[in-house]
């Protein structure tokens, strides 16, 4: 083989070396951006799972907005009764 022939093979194999640890870093990468997705995508399912809890009791929400509104009336028949006692709301 010649000089020139060496030199040839020498720069063939370390293009091929460069070449091999650019695709093992890309690799690499692309592994740990796989793994970043999957764990956000548990997260995210997760979340949904607990909005799923918290909207099952929503059928809840009529008969403590009524109990609230009926504690509001109390209240303001309490606060008219008082004020007309006191003289000070007529009605």
């Amino acid at each position: 083989m010649t000089a020139d022939q060496r030199r040839a093979w020498r720069r063939a194999i370390a293009a091929g070396f460069v070449v091999d640890a650019a695709v093992a870093g890309l690799l690499s990468l692309l592994v740990y951006r796989v793994r970043s997705i999957d764990l956000r995508v548990v997260e995210v399912r997760d979340s949904l799972r607990g909005a799923e809890a918290t909207t099952a009791e929503a059928e809840l929400i009529p008969q403590v907005a009524d109990g609230v509104d009926a504690v509001l009336a109390e209240g303001l028949e309490h606060h008219l009764f008082l004020g007309r006692v006191l003289g000070k709301v007529t009605r």
